[in-house]
């Protein structure tokens, strides 16, 4: 059954109230005349969910509005968009919150963004399910898709660097995951890599994983990605699985990756929450480091700064 889209395009001049991440607006733009001499790079958030694993917090709100130390959870992955020169991004959500992002977030202008749209994924069908309904945003173009809930410490700049090189020598094709090697790769998707480091095949949450290098929540494709995720079938938990697209990408021969260094956190359940807003404490994330810390008054109202 086809599911309804609905899409929105924030065009109106009105911002929010408060002076969020200016230094954000500044970020590499050398890096931004660059990539706009090859194709457009646009940027999707995927936030949505019942967020049933941060019960009883997730009644009242959307998780990814949960506050990781000093902001809320969605700031990370808009931010690692913005500093990587991305100005056109797509969030797309659901449940019973949807407006509380344009309210927090407006038009994205406060934010660095050139373009900030919306869209509502009706019911629970998978994050591929979500995906297709950036197709007519991405107009043909590649996209970075990030999951709201996934924080990780360094710059997502030279992967999506490493994703236009990429693009550039495939006349545009192809796809780009991030991997990241933990202690329980039997809780995520699993990547295994042969000595020539190229992938050899990917396994959702394997019993016995072959490797400890797990699919993170950020993805780079290409406009192929919206005619996989029509060949795709519901999985036995009846939604769109991410891992079948990226394996329909590896069988293609066009799946390419890059490691993740510093500390990663998906921070969707309460003490993975916990442990992303300790290592923004501690170190920082999007290669802040200390600037955590001098970028504080950043982070305030106005009223409060002049204080």
């Amino acid at each position: 059954m086809a599911h309804p889209r609905y899409f929105i395009r924030w065009s109106v001049d009105s911002q929010p109230n408060t002076p969020y991440f200016s230094t954000w607006k500044s970020a590499d733009l050398q890096w931004r005349m660059v990539a706009s001499d090859r194709a457009k790079i646009k940027g999707v958030i995927l936030a949505g969910g019942n967020g049933t694993r941060l019960l009883p917090m997730t009644r009242v709100t959307n998780k990814h509005l949960l506050p990781v130390y000093d902001r809320p959870m969605v700031f990370f992955p808009l931010q690692a968009l913005v500093q990587s020169g991305i100005e056109e991004v797509m969030l797309i959500t659901g449940g019973s919150h949807p407006g509380d992002f344009v309210h927090l977030l407006g038009n994205g202008r406060a934010f660095g963004l050139r373009e900030l749209s919306y869209g509502y994924q009706e019911g629970a069908g998978g994050i591929a399910d979500a995906l297709r309904l950036a197709e007519d945003f991405a107009d043909g173009q590649p996209l970075v898709v990030m999951l709201g809930d996934n924080l990780m410490q360094e710059q997502l700049k030279p992967h999506v660097q490493d994703f236009a090189n990429q693009l550039s020598q495939t006349q545009g094709l192809g796809a780009r995951i991030l991997l990241k090697e933990v202690e329980d790769p039997g809780r995520f998707g699993v990547a295994e890599v042969n000595d020539d480091e190229s992938i050899i095949s990917i396994v959702e949450k394997p019993a016995q994983p072959r490797s400890r290098q797990a699919v993170i929540g950020t993805y780079m494709y290409d406009a192929q990605v919206f005619d996989i995720i029509r060949t795709l079938t519901p999985s036995k938990r009846g939604e769109l699985e991410i891992t079948d697209v990226n394996q329909e990408y590896l069988n293609r021969g066009q799946l390419e990756w890059s490691q993740v260094e510093g500390w990663w956190s998906d921070a969707g359940t309460v003490p993975s929450l916990f442990q992303a807003s300790k290592f923004v404490a501690q170190y920082g994330a999007n290669g802040e480091g200390a600037a955590c810390e001098a970028h504080r008054d950043d982070l305030k109202p106005r009223q409060q700064r002049e204080q």
